[in-house]
C-alpha cells in the first residue's frame, strides 16, 4: 500500500511562497501582445466617441484605393471622452487620469469603432481588453499604443480640440509643447495626420476654439512635426455648424441638448466639407511611408 503524500508543512509553504515572490519580482513585467491593429488608427476625444467615430470609418472606407490608401485599407477608431493630447502624452497617474481612470458615473470612458468594434455596444473602458492596454506605469498612453509594436498602423490620425481649447487658446507655447510631446511618443517616421475637431453650436465657444486652433497651426508652422495638419475650423464648417440645431442632439422641444458633439449625420457633413483636405494630407503622408 503506498504511503500517503505528507501535507506541505507551514515552514515549507512559507519557503515556497518566498521563492515564488522572489521569482515574480525578478521576472520582467509582461508587455501586452501585439494588437490586431487596423491599417489606419484614429485616436481622439469625445467627438469620436459620440458621432464622428462611425463617420470617420465610413469616410476612410470610401477613400480606400484612393488618396494613397490601398484598396481594402482597414480603419479602427478609439475616442476617449474628456481627453486631450496632454493626457495621452502624460506619464504621471494624475496626468493620464482621463485615459486610465474608470469613469465614476458610466464605468466606461471610450468608444471604439471600425475593426476595433466589440459588438453592438461601442462603449468600453481603456485598460479592459487585449486591444486597449494603454496604461503601463512606465510610459504615456500614446507611447503604450506603439510600444513593442503593440499597434503598428500605416497611418495615424489624431482628432482633438475641445478639452484642449483653453490650454491652447491661452498659450501658444502650450500648444507647441503638446505637439512636441506627441512627436516624442511616435515611432520615428510614423505617417500621421493631426486634425482639429468640428465646430460646436455656440458662437462664443466657436470663437475660443478658433483661437486654440490658430495657435496649434502656428506650432505646426515651426516645423516641429512631420505630421500633416488639417484644420477642422474653416469658414465652411463654421457656417455648417454654428447655430445649426440640425447637426446636434436635441430635446423633444427641438432645443439643442448637446452643443459640443455633432451627431453622426452632422459629423458626416463636417467630414464631407474637409474630405479634399483630408485626402491631400493622407496622400502626402503615405508617400513618405
Amino acid at each position: 500500500m503506498p504511503h500517503p503524500v505528507p501535507p506541505i508543512t507551514r515552514p515549507l509553504r512559507k519557503t515556497l511562497g518566498h521563492l515564488c515572490l522572489m521569482a515574480c519580482l525578478a521576472a520582467p513585467l509582461a508587455t501586452p501582445a501585439a494588437a490586431q491593429g487596423p491599417d489606419v488608427l484614429i485616436l481622439g476625444d469625445s467627438q469620436l466617441t459620440f458621432g464622428a467615430g462611425k463617420a470617420f470609418v465610413a469616410l476612410l472606407d470610401m477613400m480606400a484605393g484612393t488618396c494613397g490608401l490601398e484598396a481594402g485599407t482597414t480603419t479602427g477608431v478609439i475616442g476617449v471622452r474628456s481627453s486631450a493630447p496632454a493626457a495621452w502624452t502624460a506619464r504621471t497617474q494624475s496626468g493620464k487620469s482621463a485615459i486610465c481612470e474608470v469613469d465614476p458615473k458610466w464605468q466606461v470612458n471610450a468608444g471604439v469603432y471600425g475593426t476595433l468594434a466589440q459588438g453592438e455596444n461601442p462603449y468600453v473602458q481603456i485598460g479592459r481588453g487585449a486591444a486597449l492596454q494603454f496604461c503601463s506605469p512606465e510610459t504615456s498612453p500614446l507611447g503604450a499604443v506603439f510600444k513593442d509594436g503593440y499597434y503598428s498602423p500605416r497611418l495615424l490620425i489624431l482628432f482633438f480640440l475641445g478639452n484642449a481649447t483653453d490650454r491652447w487658446a491661452n498659450s501658444p507655447q502650450a500648444a507647441a509643447d503638446d505637439l512636441r510631446a506627441i512627436m516624442r511618443d511616435l515611432p520615428q517616421g510614423q505617417p500621421c495626420l493631426f486634425m482639429t475637431t468640428a465646430p460646436p453650436y455656440g458662437a462664443k465657444v466657436v470663437a475660443q476654439r478658433q483661437k486654440a486652433q490658430d495657435n496649434m497651426a502656428r506650432a505646426f508652422a515651426t516645423g516641429v512635426s512631420h505630421c500633416s495638419f488639417v484644420p477642422g475650423f474653416t469658414p465652411a464648417t463654421i457656417a455648417e455648424n454654428q447655430g445649426n440645431a440640425a447637426n446636434f442632439r436635441r430635446k423633444p422641444s427641438g432645443r439643442v441638448k448637446d452643443p459640443f458633439h455633432p451627431t453622426q449625420a452632422g459629423a458626416q457633413r463636417f467630414l464631407a466639407l474637409r474630405r479634399a483636405a483630408i485626402c491631400q494630407a493622407i496622400a502626402k503622408q503615405m508617400a513618405m511611408n
